[in-house]
């Protein structure tokens, strides 16, 4: 597994998804309404992650450890502090927020990165952030530690004022 397989699980679980891409495309514009985002939302919950969780399903064991470590290094690269002062929320919050950027896919995911203004608050995805790990744990029990997490705040070299 690499990034750019990882990605393109993620899109092929979006083509899922029919009348979404309009909607992906102003999120990345940073044109998308409050209602449109809530449909997103549901369109992740209800078909995008169980898409995606239907072929994380099929992979051995390697291939979705490997996915889950990409997981969870992109999980850790957008936990900043720039980020979280516009996705907001509590830790748990912040980690859904960045849970829905992973989501939205590669090209959102870049631009949130880039420019942490592009990321909206209140967007969340819970099931995102650990789908992989639990699919893991239930198929072939314990996953290793990797030294890094995806917990808010655990990127400490970008949270300034943490020691």
């Amino acid at each position: 597994m690499d990034a750019s397989r990882f990605w393109s699980l993620i899109e092929d679980a979006w083509k899922t998804v029919e009348g979404r891409a309009k909607a992906r495309r102003d999120l990345l514009d940073g044109r998308l309404s409050d209602i449109a985002a809530e449909d997103l939302v549901a369109a992740m919950d209800e078909d995008v992650v169980p898409a995606l969780a239907d072929v994380l399903d099929e992979l051995p064991a390697e291939e979705l450890a490997g996915f889950d470590r990409i997981l969870e290094q992109k999980l850790h690269e957008i936990d900043r502090q720039d980020i979280h002062e516009h996705v907001g929320g509590s830790d748990d919050g912040f980690l859904y927020g960045r849970g829905f950027i992973v989501a939205a896919g590669k090209a959102y995911y870049d631009a949130v990165n880039a420019d942490p203004a592009r990321a909206m608050s209140d967007l969340e995805c819970e099931e995102m952030c650990y789908l992989s790990w639990h699919l893991y744990e239930e198929k072939f029990g314990h996953l290793p530690a990797t030294g890094i997490s995806r917990e808010t705040c655990s990127n400490v070299a970008c949270w300034p004022g943490l020691d």
